[in-house]
């Protein structure tokens, strides 16, 4: 099965947006969608401080580790995680069975704001993933089985089709 589905231009704008929303609401630094594999799918907010691609893929080990320690204590899931530090903390909320959103923010800001907002957007996030599955229910890209070392091939633009 495909975790991400074939994301158009509109639908990276659309996630995007709803990025840049959150962390207007929110005066957090940073906001991105993960793969739970780890793979960074787009984000929005400061970059330049931060090697997104590695927090990315801890972020979403941690909350994967979560998702264990909730069955090993009869829960079906932690929806999510909060890990607080003295300069920033981070926020981590399962948008569906294959995305995260992660939200960085500085410690001073109250995590009561950055859940309340961080909600409604995995929500609206969901969505618009659910819109592009069912556009091509059968395409996407596994990311679970992309390699890392020859991923030349797989952003490729597919050749246009001759005219007869």
């Amino acid at each position: 099965m495909n975790t991400l589905p074939e994301l158009l231009a509109e639908d990276v704008q659309q996630l995007n947006e709803t990025l840049g929303t959150l962390l207007v609401h929110t005066e957090a630094t940073t906001a991105l969608i993960m793969d739970k594999g780890g793979f960074l799918i787009t984000h929005q907010g400061d970059n330049q401080q931060f090697d997104l691609t590695t927090i990315a893929a801890l972020a979403s080990g941690a909350f994967m580790a979560n998702q264990t320690i909730a069955g090993l204590v009869r829960e079906t899931n932690f929806n999510s995680v909060h890990q607080q530090g003295e300069n920033f903390s981070l926020f981590a909320v399962n948008i569906d069975e294959h995305c995260v959103l992660l939200v960085l923010f500085r410690a001073q800001i109250a995590i009561g704001a950055v859940k309340y907002f961080a909600a409604p957007a995995a929500q609206k996030i969901a969505d618009q993933l659910k819109l592009a599955r069912t556009r091509n229910p059968g395409g996407g890209i596994d990311l679970s089985v992309l390699n890392l070392a020859n991923s030349a091939g797989l952003f490729q633009q597919k050749p246009a089709a001759t005219a007869l």
